[in-house]
């Protein structure tokens, strides 16, 4: 499909620099695609206090528990005497001490060419570029073990927080806060599952009482989510590959809800893009450890998730894509529309959708 069929208008004033205070305080627009006409649904106001009644007891819902590392680094590059000041986003670990890595300015960047990381106290982190591929990728690596290796990122680094918030303030104490889930508990995300981000202990009691079974998943986001899509065409996009896990336990468990006529609930992109991974053409969730690149565009037929709730997305992006195949790309269309017109916050700290699958 063309690409600028998935633009549309998005005020600035409509984009949030903060989130909402209680984390659970967002709105949440529902979304429910007609069965009798593809280019129908219900739009519902609501809040995501009220996730559980929307939901019936026996569904299962998933989590990303990623969490997220301070990511964003700035440094100089060291060729002989040669030096100029370069600013890096990790977004992949490749192994124990190495990194991929998005680095501007990408060509002024070689092979072999040494980088030094540094904060304001003086703290340095040194690598090499391994590898360099289009597009300003760089494979670097660190001379340090793994454990000292996150130690200095952690002291090193900062929290990337995503371009549309970061052009327009700077990323303070409270971001390394707010841009974490409650239950973060994996490092090594970039940028955080955002749908999460509305939970707390609030939400996760009326989803209990309720009698819907809560799931932990991981995959660890990677820089390549605020990458805009450069082709024209959606078939000449390249998605880069983030790395999940699914464990044994958790599959069979929502084997066992498909098959007792239970929904699967997937809380955010991610957590739907490893489900969807994850679970064969005959709709078996089997255990999954590794990489994927799975790019949903309309015209995907899906395999496991029911029911999505996820923020409001980039015009242009691929997760405006994948809502869309997900609802329907008129719905979507439709549904964005009627967000923007009724004041909902969008992007990473904005408003979250409920979205419920089309046919």
């Amino acid at each position: 499909m063309r690409v600028d069929l998935f633009d549309f208008e998005l005020p600035d004033e409509r984009i949030a620099l903060r989130p909402a205070v209680p984390r659970d305080a967002a709105k949440m627009l529902v979304v429910k695609p007609s069965y009798d006409d593809e280019q129908q649904a219900d739009f519902i106001d609501a809040g995501v206090l009220d996730l559980a009644s929307y939901l019936s007891e026996g569904d299962a819902i998933v989590f990303n528990d990623t969490k997220v590392i301070p990511a964003q680094f700035e440094g100089k590059r060291i060729r002989g005497e040669n030096e100029i000041k370069v600013s890096a986003t990790l977004h992949m670990r490749a192994s124990a001490n190495e990194w991929k890595a998005f680095i501007r300015p990408g060509k002024r960047i070689k092979v072999d060419d040494q980088i030094i990381f540094s904060n304001t106290d003086g703290d340095q982190l040194e690598a090499v570029v391994r590898e360099k591929s289009d597009g300003g990728e760089v494979t670097l690596s660190f001379a340090c073990s793994a454990q000292e290796l996150d130690e200095k990122v952690a002291v090193i680094g900062k929290i990337p927080l995503p371009p549309y918030i970061a052009s327009k303030r700077v990323e303070d104490a409270q971001d390394s806060v707010d841009y974490q889930t409650m239950y973060a508990k994996d490092a090594g995300a970039v940028a955080a599952p955002t749908a999460g981000l509305h939970f707390t202990d609030r939400i996760f009691d009326t989803l209990k009482q309720k009698g819907v079974k809560c799931h932990f998943v991981t995959l660890h986001v990677g820089a390549g989510t605020f990458l805009p899509v450069k082709a024209d065409d959606t078939t000449d996009h390249k998605m880069h590959s983030e790395i999940g896990f699914v464990s044994e336990e958790i599959a069979n468990s929502l084997n066992e809800t498909k098959a007792k006529g239970g929904k699967i609930v997937s809380v955010g992109t991610t957590s739907l893009r490893l489900l969807e991974s994850a679970t064969s053409k005959e709709g078996t969730v089997k255990p999954w450890s590794g990489p994927t690149d799975i790019f949903i565009t309309p015209g995907y037929k899906f395999r496991a998730v029911d029911i999505l709730m996820t923020n409001f997305h980039l015009p242009k992006s691929t997760l405006f894509m994948l809502v869309s195949a997900f609802s329907g790309f008129d719905v979507m269309h439709k549904a964005y529309k009627y967000a923007i017109e009724n004041e909902y916050r969008f992007y990473s700290y904005g408003d979250s959708s409920l979205l419920f699958r089309a046919g």
